[in-house]
């Protein structure tokens, strides 16, 4: 299993990380460089899968209030 962060994310991951453990449905975030980052959103799923926890629905605030 990759890294799906870099080193310098270190506290971005904790921030998901947090979220996946606690249970939490969806994190929002403007962060799209590493937390919401389309490209990085699956590698950021199976992670959280294989360690056992569902992950949250990651996404910008304009993202959940779109229809």
């Amino acid at each position: 299993m990759g890294l799906s962060l870099p080193p310098k994310a270190e506290y971005d991951a904790f921030h998901i990380a947090i979220a996946a453990v606690h249970g939490i449905d969806y994190l929002l975030t403007w962060n799209c460089r590493h937390i919401a980052n389309v490209k990085l959103r699956p590698r950021i799923e199976a992670i959280c899968r294989a360690l056992g926890f569902e992950p949250p629905l990651i996404c910008t605030p304009a993202e959940l209030m779109e229809d």
